[in-house]
């Protein structure tokens, strides 16, 4: 632990200089609040984002796309530096699906199962939307697809039958990289809805999502980031001016607000959080804003947080799910796939034998398809526990299976192995221990608001005073309907930032009203002293973020 004299004081610390924890700092200092540090475990800035160059070509290791352009705050940034190409016109993308044995299914056959695909997982998200309720005995969208699934192959027998539920459960896998889950029979039926999806489809950046950082987090103070200082504990209970108070029969740990005192023996009390890293460096703030991932808190919250956090709080980390999907990049010497092709699909054979839980054996058969960067640059996807176990395998072992199963679907024993791969670990990052956030059988947009929901103090001595937020909390997984996206990240930090803000302008606005009321005591004038109340119309999603309703 380092000494009392070596540690360093400031208004505001923010744990995570991923997106949430960049857009938190950029909002403070655009309302001129620089008394602030950033700490990061990484030793660079951007969390989940992040962008590599392979085969000349600029390839993504995390997040893929801006995901809408209506109301999607990356997408105006991206356009207001000029970082989408608005003249660039997309190549068509034309997507082949094969079987096992190297035979292509007809196009018109792959555009039927999509398009009743589709309608199956509208229906689903229609329970959120409708408040419907869903057949007895359903509750997953795995189950309830399933059971659409077999009424549109009754009827059908023999290879057409086989044929389209080969693709409906291609289909169902690549689902699970969209949801970031093991198999859809792990996501909420009634929650699926819950997403909102913004208009205008999935934006690619020429240049790669890492450039986004740099405007983000272009007004920072030079010193105020502090890289490779990964955070071992948070004591969100202590005083800078005496040791922290047991907890007693005031404290209160209810769903409304969770809050902590200072010392009522202490003249002047005020709270205080103390963050500790791991290099020992130690640093205590007023207030905290913990852009820790979900992945994360679920492994370590308990050892983190000083005192525990509240039972509420982490009953709603563990029900929420925090998968892995990961990424496989293939670079070829030269190609092998039909220029006007983009991507194949792979339609593997159900097998119901002892072996299908073998992951040793099965692992690769998660995979659903494989699509081009470029034309020697292949990309494959994979999702949950077989992503998991992808990343304990040797790379080269990983390289040559996903060759194998090239020359199978293509039917061409000839395709050469791999010059290079490249593959992610999203699990094994100690930073994450996985992708993104999902709604699990179970939880709910209740579960998030709960983890999103600040950690409070007040001065016990004073109760005249107005609680304070103490510990705020942002990221993806604290965004109850962009959870699992950068927007949602970017927008969670900036609402943290801002509840803070508002907190010290509270504050300050108190001072006054309170010095006014004794000056005009002291002078005993009759006169009314106006109440103030600010209101930035130019913000307004933290505005309407910030509404509570009784």
């Amino acid at each position: 632990m380092a000494s009392d004299d070596a540690v360093k004081k400031c208004k505001i610390i923010i744990i995570g200089a991923g997106m949430a924890g960049l857009s938190a700092a950029t909002h403070l200092v655009k309302n001129n609040m620089t008394d602030f540090i950033v700490l990061e475990a990484r030793k660079r800035i951007g969390g989940r984002i992040i962008s590599i160059e392979v085969e000349s070509h600029r390839v993504e290791l995390g997040a893929n796309w801006i995901h809408g352009v209506l109301g999607n705050p990356m997408y105006e940034m991206a356009m207001s530096h000029g970082l989408i190409d608005i003249v660039n016109i997309p190549k068509p993308h034309k997507v082949v699906a094969a079987t096992e044995d190297g035979k292509q299914v007809p196009f018109q056959l792959l555009q039927e199962i999509y398009e009743a695909y589709s309608c199956f997982l509208h229906r689903c998200e229609e329970y959120f939307l409708c408040q419907y309720e869903p057949p007895a005995g359903i509750s997953s969208v795995g189950e309830h697809i399933a059971l659409e699934m077999e009424m549109y192959l009754e009827g059908m027998e023999g290879e057409a039958r086989r044929i389209r539920r080969l693709i409906f459960d291609c289909l169902l896998k690549r689902e699970t990289c969209i949801s970031g889950c093991t198999s859809m029979a792990d996501i909420d039926l009634l929650e699926l809805g819950s997403y909102t999806e913004l208009q205008g489809g999935n934006i690619a950046l020429p240049a790669g999502y890492s450039c986004i950082l740099e405007p983000v987090s272009r007004h920072l103070p030079a010193d105020s980031l502090y890289l490779d200082h990964a955070v071992a504990s948070i004591d969100w209970r202590s005083s800078e001016h005496s040791p922290s108070p047991a907890p007693s029969d005031n404290d209160s740990d209810d769903s409304d607000r969770t809050v902590t005192g200072g010392d009522k023996d202490c003249s002047c009390p005020v709270s205080s959080v103390k963050v500790t890293c791991e290099n020992g460096a130690a640093f205590v703030a007023e207030h905290v804003i913990c852009t820790i991932p979900l992945g994360v808190l679920k492994e370590k919250s308990g050892q983190l947080f000083t005192p525990p956090l509240p039972e509420y709080k982490t009953e709603s980390i563990d029900r929420l799910l925090f998968g892995t999907v990961d990424k496989i990049f293939l670079a070829y010497e030269r190609p092998f796939l039909n220029s006007d092709i983009s991507e194949i699909m792979l339609l593997w054979d159900v097998e119901d034998n002892a072996d299908k839980d073998d992951l040793s054996k099965t692992w690769y058969k998660k995979i659903y398809s494989f699509s081009k960067v470029s034309e020697t640059l292949l990309l494959g996807w994979v999702s949950g526990r077989e992503a998991e176990y992808m990343e304990s395998l040797p790379q080269q072992q990983v390289a040559d299976t996903c060759t194998c199963i090239l020359r199978k679907f293509l039917n061409d024993p000839f395709v050469v192995f791999q010059i290079d791969v490249f593959r992610t670990k999203w699990f094994g990052e100690p930073n994450t221990r996985g992708s993104y956030t999902a709604m699990a059988v179970g939880a709910s947009q209740a579960d998030i608001e709960r983890i999103a929901r600040p950690l409070y103090a007040h001065n016990r001595s004073s109760r005249t005073h107005h609680a304070k937020p103490l510990v705020a909390f942002a990221g993806e997984h604290t965004h109850t309907n962009f959870y699992s996206t950068v927007h949602g990240a970017f927008l969670t930090g900036r609402s943290a930032a801002q509840t803070l803000l508002t907190a010290e302008h509270e504050s300050q606005l108190q001072q006054q009203q309170s010095d006014a009321s004794s000056a005009a005591a002291a002078a005993d004038d009759d006169q009314p002293t106006p109440t103030v109340v600010d209101c930035d119309t130019t913000d307004l999603s933290s505005w309407i973020r910030g509404i509570a309703l009784d």
